[in-house]
């Protein structure tokens, strides 16, 4: 996402959040919602070498999760304890308004809040500890993600909503963050988190440049906060054995495992770069082995006449959810960029796919020969363009080759840079009080990858009045299939999304073969 930043445009703005060491609070319009159990009976302006670190930096630190409804009753339970509420400090506040700001804020949505309320309420009074409190809120933020803090506060994206196709894979998602809190897994990381205050120390210490202090650190945090496999399995096991408790659906997670995986694969077609830095494959991979375990798990349970899918309460609950990114913090529709907010637009040239990350637009030429890189630095009103690119921000910038140019009525400078396998184009582009960087990578440099620069920065424009006020976000509608309707017919009516057969099965829990059915319900992605 591209924001106006005061300090410059920070690499660490949308680092792992699983290292978090403490507990967040809730501020301003949040779908927040605060639980504590019920006792049942019986029983978590950078400096850039001249290198494949372009590529490295391009992209976003992961957090902790890519991972629906209720009608019959609740378990029996006994009278409530008296309520208790998530530990809050100055510091958790400071992390959690990180948070915030590193995944769009918090999402606003009453009828969605209450539906996640229900299913924490019934999950906690199954639970093995009644006693915990959860807060959760819901963050405005298109990745497929999920975590939890030590002290019980658990955060989900309105992407991973998006992807959960009922009730029981959502209570998945909700149980197995839980059950890192009871297994005090993300405690055991919290402490290694600040264990790794030292490093951060001596990194700091190294460096004079915060930006790429940041970048250094970025491998050792997410290092640190990663769970373990075994941590993730046994997580696993107690999440599944709690939604069965609550009478969800045990084989939700197992479901929703495959349903991440899949969309995974999809992001991953697009382009060379790992598509899930952002989303919850980053710490906690489904891979085939997981989802065979999470089946197992839940045929340990046998599956009651009323273990609850609860499709259609779901569905109902999330008509009309924003899909994707936030149009407030710029978006990508095809292979142009816009941002109302800020009121420019460009386009990448024909063979790139471009992805809004929280630090920068990345784009990637189909076979990864050749990548891009779009984002805002602060460079004083004082200094020239053509100084800022030769002010030793990038290695093996030839100064021989700057130029002052205009463009659409914007002043760039330009300048070439060459690595040991990369070759890269650099412009900055002067745009009322902000500059904005254009960095062009290619493996070869040619008359193509020349080209392709070229015209992408001479794509960049201001936006009409008209296209500002028609700018706005694709949400998911769900509808009724109809007779004659087919997945491909089906998946014609989306706008705005790539690959839209494949992603309409994914949306919908629907393997390659499967086909829709007269009344069913379904979703698909509108404008």
């Amino acid at each position: 996402m591209i924001r106006r930043l005061g300090t410059g445009f920070r690499l660490d703005q949308a680092q792992n959040r699983d290292e978090i060491d403490d507990p967040g609070r809730i501020v301003g319009p949040v779908a927040d919602l605060t639980h504590r159990g019920k006792r049942r009976e019986g029983n978590s302006g950078c400096r850039l070498l001249a290198g494949p670190a372009l590529l490295c930096a391009a992209l976003t630190v992961a957090s902790c999760g890519n991972l629906g409804k209720l009608e019959t009753a609740a378990p029996t339970v006994a009278a409530p304890k008296p309520s208790r509420v998530v530990a809050q400090t100055p510091a958790s506040e400071r992390e959690h308004e990180r948070i915030l700001a590193s995944y769009g804020g918090a999402y606003d949505d009453p009828k969605l809040a209450t539906l996640i309320g229900k299913t924490v309420d019934r999950l906690v009074a199954a639970s093995d500890r009644p006693e915990q409190a959860y807060r959760v809120t819901i963050l405005n933020s298109g990745a497929v993600n999920a975590f939890a803090l030590p002290t019980g506060q658990l955060y989900v994206t309105r992407g991973l909503v998006a992807l959960a196709s009922d009730t029981s894979e959502l209570s998945s998602v909700l149980s197995h963050e839980m059950a890192h809190v009871i297994a005090k897994h993300a405690s055991i990381r919290e402490d290694q988190a600040r264990q790794a205050a030292v490093v951060t120390r001596v990194v700091t210490d190294m460096s004079n440049d915060p930006d790429l202090t940041a970048l250094a650190l970025a491998k050792t945090k997410l290092t640190m906060a990663s769970f373990s496999r075994a941590q993730e399995f046994e997580a696993d096991g107690i999440g599944v054995g709690i939604a069965a408790r609550a009478r969800f659906d045990p084989y939700g997670a197992a479901r929703f495992l495959a349903a991440m995986e899949r969309n995974a694969a999809m992001k991953a077609g697009k382009t060379s770069l790992d598509p899930r830095a952002q989303d919850f494959l980053s710490s906690h991979p489904a891979t085939p082995e997981r989802v065979q375990n999470a089946q197992a798990s839940a045929r340990q349970y046998t599956s009651p006449q009323n273990a609850e899918r609860d499709r259609e309460t779901y569905l109902a609950a999330i008509d009309n959810l924003v899909y994707g990114e936030d149009p407030s913090e710029g978006f990508v529709r095809g292979r142009r960029f816009l941002h109302p907010k800020l009121g420019f637009t460009f386009a990448a040239p024909d063979t790139f796919t471009l992805d809004n990350t929280a630090q920068a637009v990345i784009g990637v030429r189909e076979g990864g020969t050749q990548a891009m890189r779009f984002d805002v630095v602060r460079v004083p009103a004082e200094q020239s363009l053509a100084d800022y690119l030769n002010s030793g921000w990038m290695e093996g910038v030839d100064k021989g080759s700057t130029e002052d140019l205009m463009i659409n009525g914007f002043p760039v400078a330009s300048a070439s840079a060459n690595g040991d396998q990369w070759q890269f184009k650099v412009f900055a582009l002067r745009y009322g009080s902000d500059v904005y960087r254009f960095i062009f990578a290619a493996k070869q440099r040619n008359t193509e990858s020349e080209r392709n620069a070229r015209e992408t920065v001479n794509s960049f424009r201001r936006l009409t009045l008209e296209e500002i006020q028609a700018a706005r976000p694709l949400r998911i509608k769900v509808i009724t299939v109809q007779p004659g309707d087919t997945v491909e017919s089906l998946s014609h009516r989306m706008t705005g999304v790539d690959r839209p057969t494949e992603r309409f099965r994914i949306l919908n829990g629907l393997d390659q073969h499967a086909q829709v059915k007269p009344r069913d319900r379904v979703k698909i992605v509108v404008d």
